[in-house]
């Protein structure tokens, strides 16, 4: 998985559900079975289970790479297991008065990293990641790298964030100095990099730019240093915030990412425009937020307003 690049989190995703799959099928070795037992252990996780199709897909899928990346082995039934069908949901999406509400009643870091998601439109990893190099204040843009499937994108900077972020690039910069004279001033640097630029890890450059409170120890190199806050820290503060508001939706972090694009396509922005910002590989991905515009399915009007009207 590592010389294949894949990520920390499908490392342990993956390895966690091989060992589940070989433990629920008697302890058996892969190579003494087959489609059936597959199909079986999936038909349970639905069944006793009860778990979601997406969940179903990512057992699926470490399984698949167990026969073809690990064993090597090339069988006709793994071409004929069908994945569980996702249903088609609507984004949850919160009016412009309520993301104020919600926004309001946080404070420190989550304040700044939430305004961030429903100003940039970000994923809550993708802010989270940010590092000190990839936001301009001056152009008022930011880069996001390593983003979904891996893409690097642009992305816009709300104006009224500047200020904010200027000030917490200070504080960074003063707690990455401690950091250095302490000898825990390293952080982790994505793929070969490390290898490459020796120093580039205690640069202030690299530093996360909404660090951890504490520091850890990287689980592959196991060196000490300052990772970025754990999204738990932003998912719990956004749900007491809606709680307190009285917003009667199920909003996550992820609804500011809806909410952001709702918006700008109820201000009259073109959909292409939208897609680019929010990084979707297809515009089909961006059209599911026209269903949910505040003035109807491609802003037709219900005949029954106008005959209320008559």
């Amino acid at each position: 998985m590592r010389r294949l690049g894949l990520s920390l989190r499908t490392e342990e995703a993956y390895v966690g559900w091989i060992r589940r799959f070989i433990l629920d099928s008697g302890r058996r070795h892969p190579d003494t079975m087959g489609a059936r037992e597959v199909e079986a252990f999936l038909s349970r996780l639905a069944s006793h289970g009860q778990v979601a199709a997406s969940t179903q897909n990512q057992a699926l899928s470490a399984i698949l790479f167990l026969y073809r990346e690990v064993l090597g082995v090339q069988l006709p039934w793994m071409d004929n297991i069908r994945r569980a069908k996702r249903p088609e949901r609507l984004p949850v999406v919160l009016s412009r008065a309520e993301v104020r509400r919600v926004i309001s009643r946080l404070h420190g870091l989550p304040h700044l990293v939430c305004s961030l998601l429903y100003g940039s439109g970000l994923r809550l990893l993708e802010a989270l990641r940010l590092r000190m190099h990839d936001v301009d204040l001056g152009r008022c843009e930011m880069i996001v790298k390593h983003g979904k499937g891996g893409k690097d994108r642009r992305t816009m900077l709300p104006a009224s964030l500047v200020e904010p972020l200027a000030q917490q690039q200070v504080r960074v910069a003063e707690q990455h100095a401690v950091d250095l004279r302490l000898g825990v001033g390293r952080v982790q640097l994505p793929g070969a990099l490390a290898r490459k630029y020796s120093g580039a890890s205690r640069e202030l450059r690299w530093q996360f730019l909404f660090p951890s409170p504490r520091i850890s120890r990287d689980p592959r190199s196991g060196d000490r240093g300052r990772h970025h806050l754990h999204e738990c820290s932003v998912q719990r503060a956004l749900k007491q915030a809606v709680e307190h508001c009285g917003v009667d939706k199920h909003a996550t972090c992820h609804t500011l990412r809806h909410s952001f694009a709702t918006h700008l396509l109820e201000d009259g922005y073109d959909i292409r425009t939208v897609q680019e910002l929010l990084g979707h590989s297809d515009v089909a991905t961006t059209q599911i937020y026209t269903h949910v515009l505040g003035r109807g399915a491609n802003a037709v009007r219900s005949p029954l307003d106008g005959t209320e009207r008559g």
